[in-house]
């Protein structure tokens, strides 16, 4: 079995809490030989539907040729998304808590890890016009992509811990109704 196979295979095996739907989708072509790629949804609306709380993406890449920004054979790159509050958007540290979420997922994990990069980017919004019912709204982005180190299964779970986190759901909040949450619909 190649590394590739052994990786993928492991990602498939993967269960996740129950308050987070995980499917496998068609992965970029053209980023390396072989990818793999997974969709997150916390709590959506219906079953393939979107989600209100967060969503998320994951692409695990591999390439023999060891690419030099990787400095490595393998290259995770995700996407986490949640809506929030609108006093929480505009917290001057939400974007350094949204990156250390990742960075504590990881190390919760033991998911070792080298060359990290990405972005954290939180959106305002107001409403005007047709639009003036929805009211303020926020959101929260995070793009990264890291070379893991070890087991693959050990940072897709980090990601699932993140896209959860995002959404306000911590660890160990399995089953836990969302009260009063006035989150707006992602665009």
């Amino acid at each position: 079995m190649t590394p590739f196979a052994h990786a993928a295979e492991e990602v498939r095996a993967l269960l996740f809490r129950d308050d987070l739907s995980v499917r496998e989708i068609a992965a970029p072509t053209g980023l390396a030989p072989d990818s793999l790629a997974l969709a997150g949804d916390v709590r959506p609306e219906d079953e393939g539907g979107e989600s209100l709380y967060g969503t998320g993406r994951l692409i695990l890449l591999h390439d023999p040729d060891e690419p030099a920004p990787w400095n490595g054979p393998w290259r995770i790159v995700c996407f986490a998304q949640a809506p929030l509050e609108p006093d929480i958007g505009v917290d001057p540290m939400l974007a350094d808590v949204a990156w250390a979420w990742l960075t504590d997922a990881l190390h919760s994990r033991r998911a070792g890890y080298h060359s990290a990069s990405g972005t954290a980017t939180k959106t305002l919004s107001k409403g005007f016009g047709s639009l003036a019912a929805e009211g303020d709204g926020a959101q929260i982005e995070l793009r990264a992509s890291w070379s893991p180190e070890g087991a693959i299964g050990a940072h897709v779970e980090a990601w699932a811990e993140l896209v959860c986190m995002l959404a306000g759901l911590p660890p160990g909040s399995e089953g836990i109704a969302m009260l009063g949450s006035r989150r707006m619909p992602r665009d």
